[in-house]
């Protein structure tokens, strides 16, 4: 399906396939298959799926894995999953479908990527689990296989010859695989706004970069209670002027809703227009630099009713 361009509607990509379902746990877990039937339940009933650019990604190849992980770590999490199913952590489970889902959410990252680099998309959407931000170089953590997000950035400057990404990660974990795969790095800018002290203990205001990429690491740690105040006030004060100096050509954002005020995973308040706000802080940075070009990632969001609601209005932001 396609957008007709004379709409004036922007023409938004949306990433989805069935086999994100099959990554699903024995027993109870709040990242469960239910998380993306509520938002595909919600999206179809108020109309915003049928005005989406659909497309269903296929599983990327071991070397674009590659670009973000080791070899043993791909191979870790594929031999685990041939045997059935387990946990590599306590709160990081697999099953025999968990490899294919992982590897599927990475193509769709990376498909967005190529789409909205190459201008047949303004800018897409998501749709996937497991999410990504924890996955490490060498190990999953935090719900996490592989790092999609991170796959991303490295695939538009490795493979599409984009010079500068920036990574707004507003989930209420830090983000620290994500963090770490370019702590070193200029060339990609990592904001993470989230709470602290909490899960998984990284993310504090001192952690800025290293080396080349020194000053290249934004983080905005803030206490339990914070929401759309504290949120906003990160992003227009101190992350747009910052986005203006460093002049992203893409920017990526791993959308996670659970920082939304009816979510218990954690303790902060943000609302659902605080979530309608930072998207059009996230697109008026696009529109500075990058042409628009922007790719929204699925990380956490734990409430269904709550998730649901929160994707269906940064949709309807991004399609406007």
């Amino acid at each position: 399906m396609n957008v007709d361009d004379s709409s004036g509607m922007r023409r938004v990509g949306f990433a989805y396939h069935d086999s994100f379902l099959r990554h699903k746990p024995s027993g109870h877990h709040p990242e469960c298959p239910e998380r993306l039937s509520a938002i595909i339940e919600s999206i179809t009933r108020n109309g915003v799926l049928e005005r989406l650019v659909q497309f269903s990604p296929e599983p990327v190849e071991i070397e674009i894995l590659q670009l973000i992980h080791s070899k043993e770590h791909i191979s870790h999490i594929r031999d685990a999953c041939a045997k059935g199913s387990g946990w590599f952590d306590g709160d990081t489970y697999y099953c025999s479908d968990s490899y294919e889902s992982a590897r599927r959410a990475v193509g769709a990252v990376v498909e967005a990527v190529k789409r909205v680099v190459d201008g047949d998309l303004d800018s897409a959407f998501c749709a996937v689990r497991p999410p990504g931000h924890h996955a490490e170089h060498d190990h999953p953590m935090g719900f996490c296989l592989f790092n999609n997000v991170a796959i991303g950035a490295a695939y538009a400057r490795e493979k599409l010859g984009i010079d500068r990404v920036a990574i707004l990660d507003w989930d209420v974990h830090h983000g620290n695989g994500t963090q770490s795969a370019f702590y070193s790095d200029s060339s990609v800018h990592y904001t993470s706004v989230h709470q602290f002290p909490f899960y998984p203990g990284t993310g504090s205001a001192e952690e800025k970069g290293e080396g080349d990429g020194e000053g290249f690491t934004l983080n905005f740690p803030l206490v339990a209670g914070s929401g759309d105040e504290e949120y906003l006030a990160a992003l227009e004060v101190f992350w747009l002027p910052e986005m203006e100096k460093f002049k992203p050509e893409l920017i990526l954002i791993s959308a996670g809703f659970d920082a939304h005020e009816s979510d218990s995973i954690a303790g902060l308040s943000v609302t659902d227009k605080g979530f309608v706000k930072m998207t059009r802080l996230a697109m008026r940075a696009a529109d500075i630099s990058a042409s628009g070009r922007l790719v929204s990632v699925l990380e956490g969001g734990y409430n269904l009713d709550a998730l649901a609601r929160s994707v269906s209005l940064h949709l309807e932001e991004l399609i406007r």
